[in-house]
């Protein structure tokens, strides 16, 4: 599971194209923060680009920077695999429009080719041709006519329904979550086959049993379900299966990966995600899951394989991604302590007592920096994860929790100036925000991660939420996590346990920033007259408004008209904690109980419209600020020395120099799988 604040492969004809990387001019040691460091790479339609450091990577031994380097190769093989799991025609897309951008020799100062490469970035920064965030599929900007041009120019081959897609109406949506619709049939990503509807998928998983009902298997997590000759049939993500020559490169990897790991328990884990692999056996990826939660110590981790579920309509199939990360040595000692308070904190919560846990066992929260990503979770990146994401294992075993501090810590410094101003009640909302938000967000993410996601439990014999709350499981379980959250960053404990020094002005901040944001301030992302689609926008969006619809009463947040424009005010911040947490045990018993109607009349009624007055006046108001709504990153770049046997000896942290440059060189080096699947 992931909070948000916020690849590419084919053999190419790329011999243009001059790949130049900048080296830092300082070390990437924990100390080493404030020195000079350029952070912005580019900045395109709603979009910046930024650089990340490694802070940690000289206080890892070689072993362990080898450790990386294979746990960062593994994960860029198998980019390819999110290309095509988008979309069924990205890999040819995506193939011809880099072919056209290296080789045309035309005139690069029209509109149009501006457009153009506009559009290709656009498309690299989302892995496909729909938006990253709202899964609209992204316009153009230019016509097929000088598409068509351009293809001739430099002898490029893109036609048929891949061609003609960019310019229709076809395949309008990514994920398509609107009530009342078939989502399969109307989603245009590519974990199902023409022809296979919701009622398709039910009854096919429905008719599954796990061996033991107890521990469910995570069924249609590794696979794409298709139609043939009118019957249902997998195909599984595997090696020798679908997507199995990238896998083969992934294994590769990870078994160099294994012969350098940091102790016997994180190289048994290795070894079953290896297995995983090769078999697409959903039993062993299980039995890894709970390998890797338990492989606790070391100073290097990863997240690797067909994992979160937000980009399927349904709920059941995995985004690949990977992240490698190494820990923060400084931050998460600190941060140990909202692990080990674990049980107090479910203990003490608004929850039924029947949907407590009654031991809360092996919440590990680490701040970690980044060393490398790719699919799901680059260029667009989480800032916090917890998993392993099945409830049984959680329950029983336990879970990770991380907060990827090097890119919070990037992000943070490409701000953007004047827009807590705009759209702040009054001057003290701006002071309190000026003081306590930096610290407020970090131990929200915190919270949201390790507490948040490890509560509660659901009622004996109902089954997973993706059965249950199905196209609603996603949302439901975020804004879950953010409640849960919301309810303890105002609370003395915190004070109490030394995270914070004032807790009323730390949860005073967070407040005013959730409903603001989940009221106003995230509706930049949209385009003026669309829903909220979106998970982790609809879970805020719902939260904030159901608080100000049942305060009303009581005026709780006050909606107030100054100068034509609209601010949200708190009038009682302990009145709105208990209605968070109110809610907080509302959502908790939905998902116990696995209530569909209460799930879609929730979102629904709270989650989805958005008030087309106050979203048009939004943006108005945004447009003073240059910022883009939206960033992502371009991956360090590990560059190993060798020595005449061939063996790596030290491996240096480079920075490219533009997004272009990486992607283009992603192309070059990780393509493993032909354009169709």
């Amino acid at each position: 599971m992931k909070l948000f604040t916020l690849g590419l492969t084919l053999i190419m004809l790329l011999t243009t194209a001059c790949i130049s990387e900048k080296k830092e001019q300082e070390s990437d040691t924990a100390t080493d923060t404030t020195a000079a460091f350029d952070y912005k790479v580019d900045q395109f339609a709603d979009v910046k680009v930024l650089r990340y450091r490694i802070p940690g990577w000289d206080q890892l031994t070689l072993k362990e920077q080898k450790l990386v380097y294979y746990l960062t190769q593994a994960g860029l093989s198998g980019r390819d695999i999110m290309w095509d799991q988008n979309y069924r025609h990205n890999l040819s897309i995506r193939k011809a429009l880099e072919q056209v951008y290296v080789n045309y020799d035309g005139d690069k100062t029209t509109d149009e080719w501006m457009a153009f490469e506009t559009y290709l970035k656009r498309v690299w920064f989302s892995n496909g041709i729909h938006h990253h965030y709202s899964n609209d599929k992204i316009e153009p900007g230019f016509t097929a006519d000088y598409l068509k041009i351009l293809l001739e120019a430099t002898g490029t081959v893109l036609e048929g329904e891949a061609f003609e897609v960019l310019f229709n109406d076809q395949d309008a949506k990514k994920v398509n979550q609107a009530k009342g619709i078939d989502n399969v049939a109307l989603s245009a990503v590519n974990f199902y086959g023409v022809g296979v509807t919701n009622q398709d998928v039910i009854d096919f998983y429905a008719a599954k049993q796990s061996p033991d009902p107890e521990r469910p298997l995570s069924f249609g997590l590794n696979s794409q379900l298709i139609k043939e000759n009118g019957q249902l049939k997998e195909r599984v993500y595997k090696s020798g299966g679908l997507y199995g020559a990238a896998i083969d490169e992934i294994v590769k990897w990870l078994e160099l990966a294994r012969g350098v790991a940091e102790n016997q328990a994180q190289g048994d884990a290795l070894g079953l995600l290896i297995d995983y692999y090769k078999t697409g056996d959903l039993q062993t990826w299980d039995d890894y899951n709970v390998a890797w939660t338990k492989a606790t110590e070391g100073n290097v981790d990863y997240i690797n394989s067909f994992i979160e579920v937000y980009n399927d309509p349904l709920g059941y199939r995995g985004s690949y991604e990977t992240i490698v990360q190494i820990n923060d040595f400084d931050m998460s000692q600190k941060m140990k302590v909202l692990s080990d308070n674990a049980q107090w904190f479910e203990d003490n919560s608004t929850l039924m007592e029947e949907h407590k846990k009654k031991n809360v066992v092996g919440v590990t929260y680490k701040v970690v920096n980044v060393a490398g990503e790719a699919g799901d979770a680059s260029p667009s990146t989480p800032i916090g994860v917890n998993l392993p994401n099945a409830n049984w294992i959680r329950k029983e075993v336990g879970s990770k929790s991380v907060s990827l501090g090097n890119i919070i810590n990037a992000s943070n410094q490409v701000g953007s100036v004047g827009k807590l101003e705009e759209f702040a009640h009054d001057a003290e909302e701006i002071e309190n925000h000026k003081q306590y938000f930096e610290l407020a967000d970090k131990l929200e993410t915190a919270l949201h991660e390790v507490i948040g996601h490890a509560s509660g439990q659901l009622n004996p014999g109902v089954a997973e939420t993706k059965k249950t709350l199905k196209n609603y499981a996603s949302t439901l379980e975020e804004g879950r996590a953010d409640l849960v959250a919301l309810y303890y960053i105002y609370h003395p404990k915190l004070e109490e346990l030394g995270l914070v020094d004032n807790w009323q002005g730390v949860g005073k901040a967070s407040y005013d920033e959730y409903i603001s944001n989940g009221l106003m301030k995230q509706l930049v992302r949209l385009q003026l007259g669309d829903d909220v689609e979106e998970s982790h926008m609809r879970n805020r969006q719902w939260i904030s408004a159901w608080a100000f619809d049942k305060g009303q009463a009581d005026n709780v947040i006050e909606k107030v008209t100054r100068d034509g424009k609209t601010y949200y005010n708190i009038n009682d911040y302990d009145k709105l904690r208990e209605l968070f947490g109110e809610l907080l045990r509302e959502t908790q018993r939905i998902k116990s109980e696995g209530d569909y109607a209460a799930a879609e009349a929730l979102v629904e009624g709270y989650g989805v419209k958005v008030d087309q007055a106050l979203h048009a006046e939004v943006l108005e108001r945004n447009k003073q600020f240059k910022t883009a709504p939206y960033t992502g990153y371009v991956n360090p770049v590990l560059v190993p020395e060798t020595d005449e046997s061939g063996e790596i000896t030290a491996i240096e942290v480079t920075h490219p120099e533009s997004f272009v440059s990486q992607m283009l060189d992603y192309s070059r080096d990780y393509s493993f799988l032909p354009t169709v699947n």
